[in-house]
């Protein structure tokens, strides 16, 4: 069998290398801050924002803004389609690899 994985059989949004550990980081944690998750994922804060934006855009995370000790934060958690979104990409993930068995 072929280890091709059609491109329409996987969500393109989360597919992508960073914004799968963005998902992936959030459905573990609940809850992380812009620079935990940017620490955690080894990527530059440009990278980052990037990525969560097109994530937010989709309604897969959402972002807030706050103030801690008169300091900005930035929250990011999955949204409930992020959730239901990133279950079907695992489910789909797990359905390809028993394929290739």
């Amino acid at each position: 069998m072929s280890a091709f994985i059609p491109p329409d059989e996987l969500d393109e949004l989360i597919h992508e290398r960073v914004r799968l550990g963005i998902v992936s980081a959030l459905a573990a944690a609940g809850e992380l801050s812009f620079t935990e998750l940017r620490d955690l994922l080894k990527v530059t804060d440009g990278n980052l924002s990037v990525h969560s934006r097109v994530l937010e855009k989709a309604g897969y995370i959402a972002i807030e803004k706050s103030f801690v000790d008169r300091r900005p934060r930035t929250s990011l958690k999955l949204s409930a389609k992020g959730k239901d979104a990133f279950k079907r990409y695992v489910q789909r993930l797990e359905e390809l690899v028993k394929k290739q068995r």
